[in-house]
């Protein structure tokens, strides 16, 4: 099979395409033919070894981690999947979404696509929707809150903002000046513009007091201040990257990641089918050029997800 291939720890630019034995699945595994994968953040740390302390792979390592395809084969043990069945997943650290054939665990971490999500938009659910409702379950939230999301406008940031409108959030959500009718679009009831705005200064204009939670998906470490700032006295700070503990006037923080409860993914996948939860792709490209696909993908702004397809 075709394969888009990191041999070593290096640049994006190093990947090659490269011939590999077709994957055979093992126990409790699918060998799925691939449709479509999308692109996230993960992808570049885990080729370039930036987090290689915290997540190392084996080379020859085929990066990817969004999955949406086909049944081919099942391995011995697997239950409630079919050959045959269109099925997505979220492949974590295992990745291997950028080949013609991926090897899926059958756990929660897959699902049946369901009819009327096509190929491209259920390789943009999975990490982002699955990321969005963890973080949200971390906020621990309620009904009337307020709520401001930085970094709103990619594929966390927009699953984020819909999953907290649909949960009676008030939310604040930051992007550029032309992201702003989209933001609203998806529930946002205060946009904000931070290419143009002081995002605390114009959050605690909005919401005298400070928010209850602030989801921060752009920044880590000490940058976190800038925008904990934002949060009233005794609220939190919730963000999938890494940074201090607790912040000035009691504000604390916690981080989190990917989970995969059982039966979350079809459930984010029903409301995506419905159009409760839009999944906003913001670029395509075909696998012959999924190695242009992730250096876009690191270098320019994109609206949403940002999917391969074969």
């Amino acid at each position: 099979m075709k394969a888009l291939v990191a041999h070593t720890y290096g640049p994006l630019e190093s990947l090659e395409f490269t011939d590999l034995p077709n994957p055979v699945p093992g126990p409790g595994q699918l060998l799925v033919r691939m449709e479509a994968a999308a692109l996230n953040a993960v992808d570049q740390v885990l080729i370039t070894g930036e987090a290689r302390g915290a997540l190392p792979v084996r080379h020859p390592f085929v990066p990817g981690v969004d999955v949406s395809g086909v049944i081919e084969a099942v391995g011995a043990g697997v239950t409630g999947f079919g050959t045959g069945e269109s099925v997505i997943a979220w492949n974590g650290v295992h990745s291997g979404a950028l080949a013609e054939y991926a090897l899926v665990n059958a756990t929660a971490a897959a699902a049946v696509r369901p009819f009327g999500l096509t190929a491209a938009q259920g390789a943009a659910l999975p990490t982002a929707a699955l990321t969005a409702a963890a973080l949200l379950d971390l906020a621990g939230a309620a009904a009337g809150d307020t709520a401001l999301v930085v970094g709103a406008s990619g594929g966390v940031g927009s699953s984020l903002v819909q999953l907290a409108d649909r949960a009676g959030l008030v939310v604040l959500a930051t992007g550029r000046n032309d992201d702003q009718e989209f933001l609203a679009g998806l529930g946002a009831r205060y946009p904000i513009d931070y290419q143009h705005t002081d995002i605390a200064e114009e959050a605690l204009r909005l919401v005298p007091g400070g928010v209850d939670v602030v989801f921060d998906l752009a920044n880590a470490g000490p940058a976190l201040a800038r925008t904990a700032a934002a949060v009233r006295g005794g609220g939190r700070l919730v963000s999938p990257l890494r940074g201090p503990a607790a912040f000035e006037r009691g504000v604390t923080a916690v981080y989190g990641g990917t989970t995969t409860p059982e039966g979350r993914l079809a459930s984010l996948a029903a409301l995506a089918v419905t159009g409760e939860l839009r999944t906003t792709i913001g670029a395509d490209y075909p696998f012959a050029e999924a190695r242009r696909a992730l250096t876009d993908f690191a270098t320019k702004h994109i609206r949403g997800k940002v999917t391969v397809t074969f």
